[in-house]
């Protein structure tokens, strides 16, 4: 098993027996991502710690944030807790992450065709039952479908994005959006402020990216 990714799990503060049973499956990934990237476009390093670091981890990442919400707000329905990936392109954070949260229906929201097929084989080769995915742009989908919206790397908030992703999230929902530098954020959120009045911004520890400022943001519908 790759220390690196184990160690790195570890760091996150994923359980021990999580890790045992995801962390084949994450190096199979790799695997994955690095023989069909040239074909698919799928991420901008083919390098295997690269993409345990910038990739895997980075997705990892919200794992006690998101472990909070599911118990939070997972155990009140009959109807399954869902997270939708939006612009999920090779899987980030997705896939990462259903394979963390196997009790949780993940939903990875594609727009591209190939990258779908992609997405859909990994699923399958990996046993992944708990994720879908959707061949879509975000402004298809229908209305109220997720508990939670999750994007990294996908675009900034601007006025008609972040009406589209709460349109799509359940009342009582959240937007999680992996975002970088604290400044830039307020900037940004300054932009839509009239749409979102509140939010709250969680720092967010990767192992490995230590002198990089990641944070997630969090928008509650």
């Amino acid at each position: 098993m790759s220390e690196i990714l184990v160690h790195g799990m570890e760091k996150i503060g994923i359980p021990c027996d999580i890790i045992e049973k995801s962390v084949p499956l994450l190096e199979k990934y790799i695997n994955e991502i690095i023989l069909y990237n040239s074909a698919y476009n799928l991420t901008n390093t083919s390098e295997h710690d690269e993409l345990v670091v910038r990739h895997i981890l980075d997705s990892l990442a919200a794992y006690p944030e998101l472990a909070d919400l599911v118990s939070k707000n997972g155990g009140n329905s009959d109807s399954p807790f869902i997270i939708a990936d939006i612009g999920s392109g090779g899987g980030f954070p997705g896939i990462p992450l259903a394979m963390v949260f196997p009790q949780v229906e993940f939903r990875l929201v594609e727009r591209m065709s190939k990258r779908c097929a992609f997405l859909e084989n990994c699923a399958a080769l990996f046993g992944l039952k708990n994720v879908q995915v959707i061949n879509s742009e975000a402004e298809r989908l229908e209305e109220a479908f997720a508990d939670i919206a999750v994007f990294r790397a996908f675009r900034p908030l601007d006025k008609k994005m972040t009406k589209t992703l709460l349109r799509i999230i359940k009342k009582d929902g959240y937007l999680a959006a992996y975002k970088a530098k604290k400044e830039s954020i307020v900037a940004e959120m300054t932009e839509i402020k009239a749409i979102v009045p509140e939010y709250s911004v969680k720092k967010l520890s990767v192992p490995g990216l230590e002198d990089s400022e990641r944070n997630l943001v969090l928008i509650k519908k």
